[in-house]
């Protein structure tokens, strides 16, 4: 699937979110099952698989980490944390710094600490999107210049598990 197509979208990565959420609105409209009430089997089938297929597009293109996917995917590049590149030896020290920043804050029970941490953690976020959208911008379907995309595409992944794992953290406590 698509979900460029599906949503009637051209593809790219900055889409921006309240276009989406209208595109998806609209189309969720359209298909509604309730619509097809007095329609044979088939049409409702078909209108409820095609509401599925809406409501997954609008999860992926809504997902910064997943559009990239998709785009990589759309242009025969295979995506997967096994195919990615190695991060750069500057990522990891910062990683790790990070990693340890977070276990200091853990044994000290510094709930400000987190909460920085995750300012940090979502500063980077907003950076990689950005980076990620001027990127595939530039790359114009060119293979070798989207492939110089994938360590993105990893630091945002990255990102996205520290952020989780700091949102848990604050809940526990």
């Amino acid at each position: 699937m698509n979900p460029f197509e599906v949503l009637g979208f051209s593809p790219g990565y900055d889409i921006a979110a309240d276009q989406l959420a209208r595109r998806h609105r609209e189309l969720s409209k359209v298909l509604h099952p309730d619509k097809f009430t007095g329609s044979g089997g088939g049409e409702r089938r078909e209108a409820l698989s095609r509401a599925v297929e809406v409501n997954e597009a609008f999860r992926i293109l809504r997902d910064p980490v997943r559009r990239a996917e998709a785009i990589f995917s759309l242009s025969g590049i295979a995506v997967g944390e096994t195919n990615e590149p190695k991060a750069s030896p500057d990522f990891l020290m910062e990683a790790m710094e990070q990693r340890e920043a977070l276990e200091d804050a853990k044994a000290s029970g510094d709930t400000a600490a987190v909460r920085a941490l995750g300012d940090g953690i979502a500063a980077q976020t907003t950076r990689v999107v950005e980076e990620l959208g001027q990127g595939f911008a530039s790359a114009q379907g060119d293979a070798e210049k989207l492939r110089a995309l994938l360590p993105l595409l990893g630091k945002l992944r990255y990102a996205r598990r520290f952020q989780e794992e700091l949102e848990a953290l604050l809940e526990e406590s």
